[in-house]
Formats: C-alpha cells, sequence, structure tokens
C-alpha cells in the first residue's frame, strides 16, 4: 500500500493561482482578438469631428490644388474628384473661372450609378437607366426619385475641400436627404 505523503504532493496555492490566471489570460486574449474585428465593422470610423473636412483628390490621388486647377480647366466644366466618404464629387467652374462653393456628388440616387456629366446637352446623364440631373444635379427626369447630394467646396491653403452640406438644399428649398 502507498502512503500518502501529505503537503508534498498538492501543489501550493502559488502555483496554482498562476496556472489558472495564465490559463485565464490566454483564453481572454484570443477571444478579444477574434471579437475586435467584429465590433471594428458594427461601429462605423469617426469622422474626426463635425467641422473636419476632406481635402479633394484628382484622379492620380494629389491634393486638387485650386491655382492648378482654374488655370486648366474652363468655365462651365464639372470634374470629379473624391470627397466626402470616398464619393466621386463634381467640383464645378463657374463662368466668372472661379470654384462654385458647392461639390456634386456623382452617385445616381436611383441604383447607386457614377453620373457623368454631359458637357454637350448640359446636364447629368446617368448611363444606367437614363435618370437626369440638370447644371446644378437636381433631377429633371427618372427613375432617380432624387437629387444628386451636396458637399460645401471652400478653398483653404489653394486647395478644395469638402464640408457635409447639412443645410437647406438650394434646389428644392427642402431639408436635405443625405444629411
Amino acid at each position: 500500500m502507498a502512503q500518502f505523503s501529505g503537503a508534498s504532493d498538492v501543489p501550493d496555492m502559488g502555483r496554482r493561482q498562476f496556472m489558472n490566471l495564465l490559463t485565464f489570460g490566454t483564453i481572454t486574449g484570443v477571444a478579444a482578438g477574434a471579437l475586435y474585428p467584429v465590433v471594428k465593422y458594427f461601429i462605423p470610423p469617426s469622422s474626426g469631428g463635425s467641422g473636419g473636412g476632406v481635402t479633394a483628390k484628382d484622379a492620380l490621388g494629389n491634393d486638387v490644388v485650386v491655382s492648378e486647377f482654374l488655370a486648366s480647366h474652363n468655365p462651365g466644366e464639372r470634374t470629379l474628384a473624391q470627397g466626402l466618404k470616398g464619393d466621386p464629387t463634381y467640383i464645378v467652374v463657374q463662368e466668372d473661372k472661379t470654384l462654385a462653393n458647392y461639390g456634386i456628388n456623382a452617385v445616381c440616387t436611383h441604383l447607386g450609378c457614377v453620373v457623368p456629366w454631359n458637357a454637350a446637352e448640359e446636364k447629368f446623364i446617368c448611363p444606367c437607366h437614363g435618370s437626369q440631373y440638370n447644371t446644378e444635379g437636381k433631377v429633371v427626369r427618372g427613375p432617380a426619385p432624387l437629387s444628386l447630394a451636396l458637399a460645401h467646396a471652400t478653398v483653404t491653403d489653394d486647395k478644395v475641400v469638402f464640408t457635409p452640406w447639412t443645410e437647406t438644399d438650394f434646389r428644392t428649398d427642402e431639408d436635405p436627404w443625405w444629411a
């Protein structure tokens, strides 16, 4: 018969607590690492404050420099740039060769196609289902139910900066649907 030797066979409490803590920490770390991407998916990123804007980018990803832009674009032109949330947004050159104080989001309100500017007809015409918008992006022919979204376009340090448009839509005298 084996004889029980007493305290020497029982691990001391410090080692047991350390192993429990190590096991708990490992399981918690793995669970947190697995849940982090799921939580980040459901919580949208912060825009960095309500007053912040986004510097417009050209097709190559460079900042749109106003002095260079106006030197190479004619009055009446609408040129795509990367705007708020990365959406394609038109920069409008006015007849007096200055920039309009608004940008026009190029995403069609019908099915989300990018709407090109048709200079010959002086309107935006969607290639997907034929929706048409006037020079300011107001819908003039469906099936698009709403006008194109607007963004403020301001000049800061000789660069175009887009900020969210939250005021009344000057085209319809209504609150903006996109706000």
